[in-house]
C-alpha cells in the first residue's frame, strides 16, 4: 500500500476466549493489509493493533468478523477483556458470562484506556486484581475488583467491591461503575485516581 493512502489503527483479536489464538486463515487475512517489512504490535490486553486504510475501515472490518476477528478501537475506550490462558471447559469456566460482559462494555468510550480482566478460577492467571476492573469466578458465582494498578513504582492490587454475584448483578455493577466513570471521570484520569478521588461503594449504593 502506497505511503500517502491515509491510515487509522484498529484493535482486533479472535474473540473472548481461554487464551489469545488465531487461525491461519485469521493471519492470511491479516496479512493482506500490511507491507512485507511491517510490524503488528501485541498488546498485553490480547489485542494486535493494525493500521488499515482509513476510506475503506468499514469494508475491511467486515471482511476481519467474517472470519472471526472481532476489531475495537484504539484509545480512550474500554478494552476487550482479558482472559485466562488456561480452562477447564467453556462452560465451567463462564466463558459465556465472560462474552456478555464484552459484549456489553468493550469499546465504550471513557475518560481513559480502561482494561477489564475475566479469570474463571482462584488462580487468576487473567490477572484480574492487576486490572482497572477485575473479574473472578468462585463456583457459579462472581468477585468483581476495581482500581488494580499493574505498572509502575505505585503498583497496587484492586479491592473486592462485590463478592458472590450472580451474572446480571455482575453486568449491571460492571456498567454502572462505566456509566460514573464516563460521566464524571476526568479527561485522560486513569480509573486508579479515579475511585480514589470519588467514593465508588457510595455511588454505587
Amino acid at each position: 500500500m502506497e505511503d500517502s493512502v491515509k491510515k487509522v489503527k484498529i484493535a482486533i483479536n479472535g474473540g473472548i476466549g481461554f487464551g489469545a489464538k488465531l487461525y491461519s486463515k485469521q493471519l492470511m487475512t491479516i496479512s493482506k493489509y500490511m507491507n512485507e517489512d511491517e510490524e503488528i504490535e501485541l498488546t498485553t490486553f490480547q489485542q494486535l493493533y493494525i493500521e488499515i486504510p482509513e476510506d475503506k475501515k468499514e469494508e475491511i472490518i467486515e471482511e476481519f468478523q467474517r472470519v472471526g476477528l472481532s476489531c475495537y478501537p484504539v484509545g480512550n475506550f474500554v478494552k476487550s477483556l482479558r482472559t485466562c490462558n488456561f480452562c477447564k471447559g467453556e462452560l465451567e469456566e463462564g466463558m459465556p458470562v465472560a462474552k456478555e460482559l464484552n459484549r456489553r462494555i468493550a469499546g465504550r468510550a471513557v475518560p481513559f484506556t480502561l482494561r477489564v480482566a475475566y479469570t474463571g478460577c482462584p488462580i487468576g492467571c487473567g490477572e484480574p486484581l492487576l486490572s482497572d476492573i477485575g473479574v473472578m469466578k468462585i463456583r457459579d458465582h462472581y468477585n468483581l475488583y476495581v482500581g488494580g494498578k499493574a505498572k509502575g513504582k505505585d503498583a497496587e492490587v484492586g479491592f473486592l467491591l462485590g463478592e458472590n454475584l450472580t451474572p446480571r448483578e455482575l453486568y449491571e455493577t460492571v456498567e454502572k461503575i462505566i456509566d460514573v466513570y464516563a460521566e464524571i471521570g476526568k479527561k485522560r484520569e486513569t480509573f486508579n485516581k479515579f475511585i480514589k478521588r470519588i467514593d465508588i461503594e457510595k455511588l454505587l449504593s
